[in-house]
């Protein structure tokens, strides 16, 4: 008996929502269908919620392929990739792409898209302004972050928030204008969009909200943008990234009904034509739109069951929850963000210090909405609730602490996760349930995070959901999540540690010996192992070692701090927060001299000029040299300030001499490279006025010598310092404090603060070098020293008079 002609299918987009759908047929009916697919792309299938990751140098476009050409191949799919399909003829029942091709079809997909919502600006066709929606786009964005400087991105979502994250990854300066008054507004309530914002902000990003783009400047080039307010924000690069609208020109040219999107019914058929289908963003079912892609992953089941013979099934929209992680902070939302009459009540819970947040909605003891920040455990159980309907009576006072507090679940991780029913949501990003993800590792013998992502898409993303996928491969094969060093970053498999070790076993002397020798994945390397590298090889072969500028931050190659409007702060040194009339009067002539904006005293008690321009760098470090000022360091991963207090000299509590101990470490300190800023401090007194015991290495004087600590640090996770040491002198002091900045020079991981390494390795580690091995602390202290007489060079006396400076400031 012979099996009956396999039918026609075209595919018209070669995207996720396409490719989903065909996948999904596969596995229904392998057999039923010679497929044709056609791609605008010259790519195969690859995820596009990765794209942010191959913008930040965190991913290649290799590694966020989804369907590689072999698997095109193995299933006898015919691509036709990079040509675009440009006519449908229904009568006919072909289609006919840009190149010509004409394809017959007895069942047609339409997975067109979306496209980036851009409004009618001038100067819209610059060259220098982009949108963010495809590989393409992204790597425009990387080739204008090699050669510009400053970016600006319209519009404070998703899209606009991981291009400008991204952006400055890639060591430019980043402001991000939003027409709303507060971030991701679909998503997020106030408060949360507010606490995003100055998370933001601290990471280096500019922002004006309730901004309105009006023009982009520029005659050849995109020169910034105005604003509706007469603000201008200058920039090299502009990305438009306020939105997405649904692709609908080919089905709109073919006579196939269409509002927003494309109208589908819930056999996700045309609701002209029952043998054209279509999925994905470019669709509209019931009068919505989709951006997201767990309904698309729903649109896909239902549309592959369809073209599989199953004229049963039928979309459904799902209820929908969010959850995001933006440069690494974690959100969540689900159903109402905040409350919608006067039946509705708000709980709300905040902790500023760790920086967290949750809000509750509730309505007739349901929950109707939640919003979660900084910590999104509990968001699949409060979504849950949510959609059940649970009646919420019982546990409502202990709602808001979650789902442990509610005592509905044990307060262990790995018990919870195994108490999830095999319908809960583990995978956001791919619409990946428990039960799918323990069914394919048990069925398919599966061993290894990434034959789990191969297999069910899971973790394969985002990452958000990584714990949680390694700890069902740990408890359904018994397979450890895990432990070993953390590779450096993806270009290769060495953590830092291991790299450090081979730097000084094996004498590697550059950059490009060390990635040819450990194999890196990449010959330039990335964002991230460059300035590691960079650092690494200077501190193993100091003075041997020519610093590479081109890896390290945008602030350290300039040599100043740059500000959101595109100016610089400039911080000349005062050794231990002292100055004198002379330097007081270089300051204030520079400032008039070249109309600084505004002087400030800063925390580590120096003066910060505001406002110069790029061009009026060379002349102001000339002039402050001349009044004998040097860098202040205010934008290095090295030594920054050393505060001090007035101690004995002035005080009448002061029991040394701390601002001559402050100048005298400072003296010492000055110019040395770190893995990470370090701060120093020295009070006279008990009385802690310098704040010494949130320092790197903090100074308290006491009647009878020093009493020395290490590991502190400010900012939002305040941690104090373990005590080291008690000495009796000035040179005990100095002996210490280089011996510990050296022993953290050379032990810890780059971007990495004294405080995450001394918990790291722990304060008795710490005690044992620098404070009870006397022979090794005068190594150490030696070791410095030696590496201080190739790096106390002022960067400014070095670069403002230098030819190969005026490439980095060009005039204007």
């Amino acid at each position: 008996m012979m099996s009956a002609p396999r039918r026609r299918l075209v595919v018209v987009g070669n995207g996720m929502a396409a490719m989903r759908t065909v996948s999904e047929l596969l596995s229904r009916a392998p057999q039923r269908y010679d497929i044709t697919v056609f791609g605008a792309e010259p790519h195969p299938n690859y995820d596009r919620i990765a794209l942010s990751s191959v913008l930040a140098g965190e991913k290649s476009l290799e590694q966020i392929v989804i369907n590689p050409l072999a698997w095109y191949a193995e299933n006898g799919i015919r691509l036709i990739a990079g040509d675009p399909v440009v006519a449908i003829d229904r009568a006919a029942r072909t289609v006919t792409s840009a190149a010509g091709h004409v394809a017959p079809y007895d069942k047609l997909l339409i997975a067109t898209g979306s496209r980036p919502l851009v409004p009618p600006l001038p100067g819209l066709r610059l060259p220098g302004v982009c949108t963010f929606r495809d590989i393409a786009d992204v790597e425009a964005m990387i080739a204008a972050a090699e050669t510009q400087r400053r970016a600006v991105v319209i519009g404070g979502g998703l899209l606009g928030l991981e291009a400008a994250w991204g952006l400055k990854r890639r060591g430019m300066g980043v402001a991000v204008v939003h027409l709303m008054p507060t971030l991701m507004e679909r998503q997020l309530d106030e408060a949360a969009g507010q606490m995003l914002q100055r998370a933001l902000d601290e990471r280096g990003i500019a922002f004006f909200t309730n901004g309105q783009t009006e023009e982009i400047l520029g005659t050849d080039r995109a020169e910034g943008v105005r604003l509706a307010d007469g603000r201008e924000v200058p920039a090299d690069l502009v990305v438009v990234a306020i939105g997405i609208r649904p692709n609908i020109d080919l089905a709109r040219a073919a006579d196939l009904e269409v509002n927003r999107g494309i109208v589908v019914g819930d056999d996700m058929a045309t609701t002209a034509d029952a043998d054209i289908h279509a999925v994905g963003e470019c669709i509209e079912h019931r009068g919505q739109v989709f951006g997201l892609v767990a309904p698309i992953w729903e649109q896909a089941k239902a549309c592959a069951a369809q073209l599989a013979g199953d004229a049963t099934a039928a979309y459904v929209t799902p209820p929908l929850s969010t959850r995001l992680k933006i440069t690494g902070i974690d959100v969540f939302s689900a159903g109402a963000l905040s409350a919608a009459s006067e039946e509705d009540e708000e709980v709300v819970l905040q902790d500023r210090k760790r920086g967290t947040y949750r809000k509750l909605v509730l309505r007739d003891d349901r929950l109707v909405g939640a919003v979660l920040y900084g910590e999104v455990a509990d968001g699949p159980w409060y979504f849950r609730l949510m959609r059940e309907g649970t009646d919420i009576g019982a546990i409502r006072g202990r709602l808001i602490m979650g789902e442990a507090a509610c005592g509905l679940t044990a307060a262990d991780p790995k018990a919870a996760l195994a108490a999830l029913p095999d319908s809960a949501e583990i995978c956001g990003c791919n619409g990946v349930c428990k039960g799918r993800i323990t069914g394919a590792i048990a069925d398919l013998k599966l061993t290894t995070l990434d034959a789990v992502r191969a297999h069910t898409k899971a973790s394969a993303s985002c990452g958000s959901c990584t714990p949680q996928v390694e700890a069902l491969l740990a408890m359904t094969a018994g397979v450890a999540a895990p432990t070993g060093p953390k590779p450096m970053c993806k270009c290769t498999t060495h953590g830092h540690d291991a790299v450090r070790r081979a730097i000084l076993e094996q004498d590697l002397r550059t950059i490009p010996q060390v990635m040819q020798r450990l194999g890196w994945r990449s010959s330039n390397g990335c964002h991230s192992c460059r300035p590691a590298l960079n650092y690494y090889l200077l501190c193993a072969w100091p003075g041997e070692y020519v610093d590479d500028a081109q890896s390290r931050f945008v602030n350290e190659r300039m040599h100043a701090n740059i500000q959101k409007d595109g100016t610089y702060s400039v911080v000349p040194r005062m050794w231990g927060g002292l100055t004198n009339p002379r330097e007081l009067r270089a300051i204030a002539d520079v400032a008039d001299k070249y109309a600084v904006r505004e002087v400030k005293v800063t925390g580590g008690q120096r003066i910060d000029l505001f406002g110069v321009k790029r061009e009026d760098l060379p002349a102001v470090w000339r002039e402050l040299n001349a009044a004998g000022m040097v860098s202040g360091h205010a934008y290095a991963k090295g030594l920054r300030t050393v505060k001090t207090c007035v101690g004995s000299t002035w005080c009448r509590f002061g029991t040394q001499d701390s601002t001559g101990m402050g100048v005298k470490l400072e003296k010492m300190t000055w110019g040395s490279w770190h893995p990470h800023k370090v701060k120093l401090a020295v009070s006279g007194c008990p009385r802690n006025c310098a704040e010494a015991t949130i320092k790197d290495f903090g100074v308290v004087a006491v009647d009878s010598g020093w009493e020395l600590s290490v590991g502190g640090n400010g900012g939002i996770h305040v941690r104090a310092t373990e005590f080291l040491c008690k000495v009796t002198s000035e040179e005990e002091v100095l002996e210490h404090c280089g011996a510990f900045l050296q022993l953290y020079r050379e032990e810890a991981h780059y971007l990495e603060r004294t405080a995450p390494w001394v918990a790291r390795v722990g304060i008795d580690h710490v005690r044992q070098r620098v404070a009870e091995d006397h022979e090794g602390r005068r190594a150490l202290h030696e070791r410095f020293l030696y590496a201080q007489r190739f790096a106390q060079v002022d960067p400014w006396a070095e670069q403002a008079g230098s030819d190969a400076f005026k490439t980095l400031v060009p005039a204007e």
